[in-house]
């Protein structure tokens, strides 16, 4: 109940949002201009509707998918025209902020692989990293390197920034400290108040971080896994082998850890003296683990994902052994911490004296520093795929130096839709019996809160900070995608939907949850799935439609079920119905999909017995007229 509750409310939140946030066309209302040469921004647009199409293949309403699509069309529009775009596709920044928005176009995707649009779209996009546009030659396949940190549809986007390069002091930045130690005359982040510092700094920047490969560009895998996942064309796969196993040599090159760039001569540290740090976006500036963790585990799940082999997940677990152990017990102090924000159930439920297991998320010429909660996302994301006990291990371990309760919900709302792995991971373990309510309720009482904020805004929307709209967006999807698909929510940074089960309304053939049927998965194992069904409705059958894996790669062997042998609803004159008996079944399966036919107001538990990663991962809807 708790879970129709949700998708009822959310299937009328994005009226409201809409209404206060959009114009006629969908375009969000702003200025009509933006500052020349600027390359920051084009992410936060598609952001305050990333989730939607996510929501739609959970159960949401027919108009979500309609609205994502229509939104999608829009702010592809309206950044055009702002010139931060060129052929639908960014012009060059960054794979961490282009990341953060093309997760909303790889669900969009995925709730409908058959638009034809979206489709050469896909190919297209995935084609600036092939070198199949002649104006955007991103890639050296010699040296298997992306030419440049900041990359797109205009080809490499040499340079830091546009113009004279600066590094200008900034309130919000203060925190991150200095991209470099070494630069003459700037020893201290508030030297960056005197112009001349500040574009002594913006021309080191601009040398160091303006060419060659880095970490996080990694991330362009999902960009090609989900052309790969449309269309089976072998070249993306390959692409996909070729560019992780190079960025593998490397970190082994490295001692396991990822080096944070490499120039276009092949060679890591060639703008920077030979050091394997100081990329853009790397270790040292301004997130160091937080975007390196996320980009080598993006990329090790893609390249397993459409190879099957799990040597590339080596590549993510090699970044948070080796911080593991660099890790120890520490005062709370979140003042020290430049991403405390992201730490919010680690941090509220402290006991006293406060003491957090941190780890050290980046490396500088002065060795290891901003220590950190090693947050358990990467290793879940891990373990979601695996199921190898070693990762279930790491895990572990995470909880035991941990110094509180995992098994607390704290509600909140990040920006990447995450953060309540802990609680999540206790409860498939048998430790957490009241997770999946508690969840529903916090995720139920944020939406209220979204609702509520955006009720009471009173800004002027030509004038806000880029932010605004998708720190208000009412959707919110972790309860659902957890409970029901049995996966932790998606990396926020490029992640692919990565489930252990989908559904599809067999009767409206389409993706989600018929309506009134709700979902819970119990229980995750290397070769079983533990699922229970329930069909709300005292008046309507539904017929649900279960697909092993999110892009059907997996295959259900057999299913195994209690079903009724007691007469029901029994003699009319009775006060109650008959005592109910039941008897254990098995049926045969052998296929990536499984029918089940609720009557109304039925309920089943079944324990699938599966081979993981038996076909070849695929977008493609089912064969609905074979299960009719």
């Amino acid at each position: 109940m708790w879970e129709r509750k949700l998708i009822e409310l959310m299937d009328q939140s994005v009226y409201p949002f809409l209404q206060k946030y959009t114009r006629e066309d969908g375009s969000l209302i702003w200025r009509d201009s933006y500052e020349p040469g600027v390359r920051d921004g084009a992410d936060d647009f598609y952001e305050a509707f990333f989730n939607w199409p996510l929501f739609y293949l959970l159960g949401g309403g027919d108009h979500m998918l309609d609205l994502a699509q229509r939104q999608w069309e829009a702010i592809t529009r309206q950044l055009t025209r702002l010139g931060l775009l060129h052929n639908e596709y960014e012009r060059g920044y960054d794979q961490f902020h282009q990341s953060e928005s093309y997760i909303y176009f790889y669900f969009l995707c995925l709730a409908d692989p058959t638009h034809r649009k979206n489709i050469e779209r896909a190919c297209r996009f995935a084609g600036l990293y092939l070198n199949e546009d002649a104006d955007a030659l991103n890639y050296d396949p010699d040296h298997h390197i992306i030419r440049a940190p900041h990359n797109g549809s205009a080809g490499p986007r040499w340079g830091w920034a546009d113009g004279e390069p600066t590094y200008s002091w900034a309130e919000g930045m203060r925190i991150y400290g200095l991209p470099y130690e070494d630069v003459p005359g700037i020893g201290h982040y508030d030297d960056l108040k005197d112009p001349a510092m500040a574009r002594r700094m913006g021309q080191v920047m601009d040398e160091r971080m303006g060419s060659g490969d880095v970490a996080t560009n990694l991330m362009v895998t999902s960009l090609i896994t989900n052309a790969y996942l449309l269309t089976g064309h072998l070249k993306y796969r390959r692409w996909i082998e070729d560019y992780v196993a190079a960025w593998q040599g490397r970190a082994r090159d490295n001692g396991g850890l990822l080096p944070d760039n490499v120039g276009l001569n092949g060679r890591v540290g060639e703008k920077l003296g030979g050091k394997w740090y100081g990329g853009l976006y790397g270790w040292t500036w301004p997130h160091g683990f937080y975007n390196i963790g996320m980009a080598a585990t993006v990329a090790g799940i893609n390249a397993f994902l459409v190879s099957q082999d799990p040597g590339y997940l080596q590549l993510p677990r090699s970044q948070i052994d080796i911080l593991f152990e660099l890790g120890s017990q520490r005062p709370v102090n979140s003042a020290e911490m430049t991403l405390a924000h992201h730490w919010i159930g680690q941090l509220s439920g402290q006991p006293e004296p406060r003491q957090i297991y941190a780890v050290p998320y980046r490396y500088g010429d002065s060795g290891w520093f901003d220590y950190q909660p090693l947050s358990p996302i990467t290793l879940t994301a891990i373990w979601n795929i695996s199921m190898d006990t070693a990762d279930w291990e790491r895990i572990e371990r995470l909880r035991h130096v941990e110094n509180y309760d995992w098994r607390t919900v704290v509600p909140f709302r990040s920006k990447e839709e995450s953060g309540h792995e802990q609680p999540w991971l206790r409860f498939l373990h048998g430790d957490n019996p009241n997770y999946p309510e508690e969840i529903l309720k916090a995720s139920y009482g944020l939406v209220c809160r979204r609702l509520a904020l955006i009720a009471q805004d009173q800004e002027d929307l030509t004038q806000v900070h880029i932010h605004h709209w998708q720190q208000l967006n009412p959707v919110s999807t972790e309860a659902l995608v957890q409970l029901t698909l049995g996966a932790p929510q998606t990396l926020y940074y490029g992640g692919l939907l990565m489930s252990r089960l989908r559904y599809y309304d067999l009767t409206e053939r389409r993706p989600g949850l018929p309506a009134d049927v709700a979902a819970l998965v119990e229980k995750l194992e290397a070769e079983r799935t533990v699922v229970s069904l329930v069909n709300l409705s005292p008046f309507a059958a539904r017929d649900v439609l279960i697909q092993a894996g999110a892009y059907r790669e997996h295959h259900f062997i057999a299913a195994h079920y209690s079903a009724r042998t007691s007469v029901y609803p029994g003699d009319q004159r009775a006060y109650a119905a008959p005592e109910q008996q039941i008897e254990s079944q098995t049926t045969t399966v052998d296929s990536p999909y499984l029918h089940v036919h609720m009557p109304p107001a039925t309920e089943i538990t079944l324990a699938l017995d599966m081979k993981r990663y038996a076909h070849r991962p695929s977008s493609d809807l089912p064969p609905f007229q074979a299960y009719m």
